[in-house]
């Protein structure tokens, strides 16, 4: 079974995708991960390259495709950037068989896991004042307003609000294992 996660930045999707895919036994792929080893360099350098973000789209794109065309992305979860639903990467996922999941989360929760990197995808440590923690938080609820009909297209949408790491896992495994069922007819 392929896994697709998606969700507005920081939900945790890889954090909480590696956990899913040790639960079910498979491997973890990160596609920002995955663009960066493909195309040699940050996705930060890679989108200074693009006038568009639809444009970086679609070459960004290309990485998945790759990496869905190898034997060992065949039984996996694969974390997704925010924009994974849609244009040239929803093109890609909809040739293939897998399951799509969109991680919800409270703007709050979000917040307080907001991780900040370089241009080289570097972590970078950076403390928030209580202004700037006020136009992230703003930030976080325009991202959750923009893509929440994309979100929509996913055969799941697991809320994770108040949850830790190991149990939001659980819960998106609980939640695949019923939806599975349910295609088997039981």
């Amino acid at each position: 079974m392929r896994v697709f996660l998606t969700g507005i930045s920081c939900v945790g999707k890889t954090t909480i995708g590696e956990k899913v895919a040790d639960l079910l036994g498979v491997r973890f792929f990160d596609l920002d991960a995955e663009v960066e080893t493909f195309f040699g360099t940050s996705i930060e350098r890679l989108q200074m390259r693009f006038l568009t973000t639809h444009a970086y789209r679609n070459e960004a794109a290309k990485a998945l495709i790759d990496l869905l065309r190898r034997p060992e992305s065949q039984d996996s979860v694969v974390a997704l950037p925010p924009s994974g639903l849609m244009g040239a990467y929803l093109r890609a996922i909809k040739k293939t068989n897998g399951i799509t999941v969109a991680l919800r989360d409270l703007p709050e929760n979000i917040l307080q896991r907001i991780t900040f990197y370089d241009m080289d995808s570097n972590p970078i440590e950076k403390v928030l004042t209580r202004d700037e923690k006020r136009l992230y938080l703003r930030e976080i609820k325009k991202d959750i307003t923009y893509f929440r009909k994309t979100y929509e297209r996913a055969h799941l949408q697991v809320d994770i609000s108040g949850m830790g790491v190991d149990q939001a896992a659980r819960k998106v495994k609980e939640t695949l294992d019923v939806f599975v069922r349910g295609l088997a007819g039981g």
